[in-house]
């Protein structure tokens, strides 16, 4: 299956991050067809389109958007969750260094769809150049009337906020986002009732991720039809992936979905050194591994999930057979115990039961009874936290047993010394390549 640059088209030009640039390659002539059309109508366009959120649940976008009453006497909010915390995950940051733009031209589409006046991007603390590119880019967009009152003479009065966070894994959940927004410690809310009807400030909010919203722009330039003829029935369209771990090009590849995992890799150079895959995440560790057997598995929503995983943010990650899994799963769930936010019980407790386990089979005294035992603990956090972030450290070893068991009990044998081996030391891949 070919590459398809959509949002990548231009990252090679120099000046694509800029308004100049971006207008060169035909940027803002959709917000200008949109402010034409009738707010309802851009929702149904979105909702046909099949547009489904990258941030990593999937949802249909236009139905989310759909669900923000009407003629409430609220204000309402678009919110743009740029915070990309997720281990493995690296492509929303690039999106807003290279094309900035059109996530602005996106935001200023949705909130005309759901008639907001008021935007938000929270980004991530720790990474100053997005914000800063955001901030530049959202003082051109003013300045040329993209922004601000009654913008191109639509009567839309948009006002564009960019927020830095304070670090925090837990703030890429929608609803401890907005509690950080407004101030506040960065903790899930109960749901219902849900952002679209009370989100930020207890105002109808939309809340989406920053691929998901560049996407729009290209939709309603090209229409539903263009948009559908790529990728599949149920995940229509284009994504940007970002591979990383033991790959020779690590980088940002964009195509239809339904592409296979194998497909990618072969744009990557195949795997370092020439050795094979032993297993890999489709969407960042919070999701179940695969094996070398699912790399022909399409890349869709329902593929992964009928192939025991999920999609998640599109951040495939490989590791060859150098890697020990036992040493994986444990820095994995040392960064989700670090993460927790504390609120609920399940994850707060479970996560510290968890890593202290595992650490003991890391160093190579596990106990028989603790493999059961660590699929019991698991078990009791799954589906019983506030958020997704219980889920998320409950997922990765289960899987892991059940491919790798023999390298858990192998370690209740092992000693200190064996068990720290530096031939089977695990590699974190690195984020940082951009590329393709």
């Amino acid at each position: 299956m070919p590459l398809t640059p959509v949002i990548t088209a231009h990252w090679d030009d120099p000046d694509c991050y800029t308004l100049e640039g971006y207008r060169r390659t035909g940027g803002y002539t959709a917000l200008a067809q949109a402010l034409k059309t009738d707010p309802d109508e851009v929702i149904g366009t979105v909702k046909d389109s099949g547009l489904r959120g990258r941030g990593g649940a999937g949802f249909p976008t236009g139905l989310k958007w759909s669900f923000v009453p009407q003629n409430d006497g609220k204000p309402h909010y678009l919110v743009v969750n740029g915070d990309e915390s997720e281990p493995g995950a690296c492509k929303d940051i690039p999106i807003m260094l290279a094309n900035p733009h059109a996530l602005i031209e996106g935001i200023i589409i949705t909130c005309w769809a759901i008639r907001a006046s008021h935007a938000f991007i929270y980004i991530r603390g720790e990474v100053p150049m997005p914000i800063r590119r955001m901030e530049r880019a959202v003082a051109e967009a003013k300045a040329a009337g993209f922004l601000g009152k009654n913008i191109l003479g639509s009567g839309l009065d948009l006002e564009v906020v960019v927020h830095g966070g304070a670090g925090a894994y837990i703030c890429g959940e929608e609803t401890a986002l907005l509690d950080s927004l407004e101030g506040r410690r960065g903790q899930p809310r109960l749901k219902p009732p849900f952002p679209a009807v009370a989100g930020l400030y207890a105002s109808p909010t939309v809340v989406n991720n920053v691929e998901t919203i560049s996407s729009v722009p290209y939709i309603i330039k090209n229409g539903v039809s263009w948009y559908r003829e790529m990728g599949t029935e149920k995940s229509p369209g284009f994504k940007v992936w970002a591979l990383s771990g033991h790959v020779k090009r690590p980088g940002i590849y964009e195509s239809p979905l339904g592409i296979t995992m194998r497909e990618l890799l072969d744009y990557a150079g195949g795997m370092r050194d020439g050795r094979d895959v032993k297993f890999w995440l489709p969407g960042g560790s919070s999701v179940p591994m695969l094996l070398a057997d699912h790399l022909d598995t399409p890349l869709t929503y329902e593929d992964m999930v009928a192939a025991g995983s999920m999609l998640g943010t599109g951040t495939p990650m490989l590791f060859d057979e150098t890697t020990s899994v036992v040493k994986a799963i444990t820095r994995w769930l040392e960064f989700y115990k670090h993460e927790s936010c504390g609120k609920c019980t399940p994850c707060r407790e479970g996560t510290f039961w968890i890593t202290g386990t595992l650490k003991k089979f890391e160093e190579g005294h596990g106990q028989q009874g603790e493999i059961d035992e660590l699929v019991e603990i698991c078990n009791q956090i799954m589906g019983r936290s506030f958020c997704a972030l219980g889920d998320a450290a409950a997922t990765p070893y289960a899987p892991s047993l059940k491919f790798f068991r023999s390298e858990w009990e192998a370690a209740l044998t092992q000693s200190a010394d064996e068990a720290f081996d530096p031939a089977a030391t695990m590699i974190i891949p690195s984020m940082s390549g951009v590329g393709a």
